[in-house]
């Protein structure tokens, strides 16, 4: 899903680095008004386990790979806001400094990425909360959505940019990154079990430490 430099037209880059700012000047806004200083360094963790996690490829059919998008995943640890803005973050250091993904697509994979998967992963815990979904298999089904969502509004934008069709474009990114989504789901509701569980631990230590009873 990051999209190369000469894979959009003028339209669509314009249009996505629009609609990408936007969106971030939005969750910046709304991560100050809901974070305290206390909670800057998870920030910085998170972006750091993703761009590690983005580095490692897993193998899909057909000799293809995909590696961990993450956005369920922050948006599960710290809400939508600042999982965006911890998105938004690796993805520009990848595309300056690694050159994964064009500098002219940046708004594109910002909004795929950073704004589109996690909404909608944000849509989907909320709605399994109403539902009373566990919060692990909400984990995965919000991950493999959030890696479709995004892999499909690539898809259209490479077909509004004129480089493929979108009949072409579209079933092959979501063939493909259906099988991503799955190891993404593992991958997510993994590490949510994994972090849930050791919060439950320290919380218990540190009320055996005060002698509160449990």
């Amino acid at each position: 899903m990051h999209i190369p430099d000469g894979f959009l037209d003028l339209k669509t880059i314009v249009a996505t680095g629009v609609a990408s700012a936007g969106a971030l000047s939005y969750s910046m806004k709304k991560s100050r008004e809901e974070l305290s200083e206390r909670q800057l360094p998870a920030l910085g963790i998170m972006a750091a386990f993703i761009f590690a996690g983005q580095m490692i490829n897993f193998p899909v059919a057909g000799g293809t790979s995909g590696h961990l998008l993450g956005a369920a995943l922050a948006t599960a640890l710290l809400g939508p806001w600042s999982a965006s803005l911890v998105l938004a973050t690796v993805l520009i250091v990848q595309a300056l400094f690694f050159q994964d993904g064009g500098i002219t697509a940046l708004g594109a994979g910002i909004l795929n990425m950073a704004t589109i998967a996690v909404f909608v992963a944000h849509v989907t815990y909320r709605l399994a909360g109403k539902l009373r979904v566990n919060e692990y298999v909400a984990s995965f089904v919000a991950a493999w959505l959030s890696v479709m969502a995004a892999s499909t509004a690539t898809a259209f934008e490479l077909a509004f940019s004129g480089t493929v069709s979108l009949a072409v474009a579209l079933p092959a990114m979501t063939s493909v990154h259906a099988l991503i989504g799955i190891g993404e789901g593992i991958i997510t509701a993994v590490a949510v079990m994994f972090v849930r569980g050791f919060n439950k631990a320290h919380v218990t230590n540190a009320s055996l430490q005060r002698g509160d009873r449990i």
